[in-house]
């Protein structure tokens, strides 16, 4: 994570990564079945349809899982952490992970033949950490219900948003690699990997430190204090965007990297003709910008205050995913003023009729379907592939459509639940 509002993070350190023979033992076997699972013939067949489906040549409707609850998903110790050094322990889950959304509920997943070693890129953030107050349910959860406090109160405190400085710790990296490539040696091949998409958000982060009710009174209020405040942020995220490509540091996303809130990045119409592997720019990428706070404001003022802005990010990438769980059906006019738009995602609040009539096949409906079913009393799969059936029924053959199953809160410690809706849901898209 790029940000994170909760606190600021710290730089890494580069103290000698030593696994214990033990460790490594768990991993190279941990490392050896994706190894088999990466090397099986489907992987290329999935990243032609989700590159069809990306250039708007779609063969059939495209799944994917995201935003899982791991914490109630292990079944008989699938996801019980064995190794002891931390470093390990990283390693470890993930690779636990992908085994296990490969087993239960890969959808349309794609499992890379390599293994990640993520560049040792450290941010200063915007300067502000978030003043707030959580009250979980269950504390094996990251999912809280927040209060926050305001910081940001009159024109004055948006001096307190400041302009990323970014660093990239060679040396770090090369520590982290090094040890990835002792463990794995043999077994699959490590590739140093750089700043990939970019989750811009802008106001994601304002009302936290602005509060959410303050934040949408003052678009009235106080509208000129908002526009400060948005350009301000724009203006900080652009600067965080400039020192990725001034040094090298941004990697390409038209892979299995998960670009917007929707799936994957496949497409051919990007890194596109200006473009040199050894230096990746911004047109060569998925940009993407959201406003989820807005999902009652007007289109008029959802223009004014959030895509106007987020115009000057948006202009600077090949192609662009717009929106997240804000509701899209009544904005779709102005989002289409956004020139390199290729997806749009469609919230379970969105009217779905009006979204498939307008959009048709201009654009990717990055569909969302209600994660709430799976968390109801009683798990109910035949409303499951009713809801399914209904949405893909009205898309026929007029719509490129991706299922995107995210924000997956709970499952009442029922992991079969979404085990069983991912099979419902590629069972439908294999017969659209």
């Amino acid at each position: 994570m790029l940000h994170d509002p909760g606190h600021n993070m710290q730089p890494s350190t580069i103290e000698e990564i030593r696994p214990s023979p033990n460790d490594k033992d768990i991993l190279r076997g941990l490392a050896d079945e994706v190894a088999h699972i990466a090397a099986l013939p489907v992987h290329k067949e999935k990243a032609k349809l989700w590159r069809r489906l990306n250039d708007l040549d779609s063969v059939r409707p495209m799944v994917y899982i995201n935003e899982i609850c791991w914490n109630e998903m292990n079944v008989d110790d699938e996801l019980t952490l064995q190794t002891q050094h931390p470093w390990a322990r990283d390693q470890e889950r993930d690779l636990l992970r992908t085994l296990y959304q490969w087993r239960h509920l890969p959808g349309d997943m794609i499992v890379s033949d390599f293994l990640a070693c993520p560049l040792a890129i450290h941010s200063t953030d915007f300067g502000i950490v978030e003043d707030v107050d959580t009250i979980a349910m269950d504390q094996t959860s990251d999912i809280v219900s927040r209060t926050f406090h305001p910081q940001i109160k009159e024109p004055e405190d948006l001096e307190k948003i400041k302009m990323p400085i970014i660093t990239n710790d060679a040396a770090a990296t090369e520590v982290r690699y090094r040890a990835m490539c002792d463990t794995y040696d043999g077994i699959m091949p490590i590739k140093k990997i750089g700043q990939p998409h970019i989750w811009f958000t802008p106001w994601d982060y304002l009302i936290r430190w602005w509060g959410v009710q303050e934040a949408m009174l003052d678009l009235i209020a106080r509208p000129e204090m908002v526009h400060a405040a948005v350009e301000r942020m724009v203006d900080a995220w652009t600067t965080e965007l400039d020192q990725f490509v001034e040094q090298n540091l941004l990697s390409l996303d038209n892979n299995n990297t998960r670009v917007g809130s929707g799936g994957y990045g496949y497409t051919s119409a990007l890194p596109g003709n200006d473009y040199d592997p050894d230096y990746i720019k911004p047109h060569n990428m998925w940009g993407c910008s959201n406003a989820q706070i807005f999902s009652t404001v007007s289109p008029e003022m959802h223009w004014e205050f959030a895509i106007e802005h987020d115009m000057r990010w948006l202009q600077r990438w090949g192609l662009t995913y717009y929106g997240c769980c804000e509701p899209l059906d009544n904005k779709l006019d102005i989002l289409r003023r956004i020139p390199n738009l290729r997806k749009i995602s469609v919230s379970p609040w969105c009217n779905s009729q009006r979204v498939i009539d307008e959009i048709q096949r201009d654009y990717v409906i990055s569909h969302k379907p209600n994660p709430a079913i799976l968390a109801e009393q009683s798990w109910d799969p035949i409303q499951a592939r009713a809801n399914i059936q209904q949405f893909l029924e009205k898309t026929q053959g007029q719509c490129h459509v991706e299922l995107i199953m995210k924000d997956v809160s709970t499952v009442r410690n029922h992991p079969q639940r979404l085990w069983e809706w991912t099979a419902i849901a590629m069972e439908e898209a294999m017969r659209a």
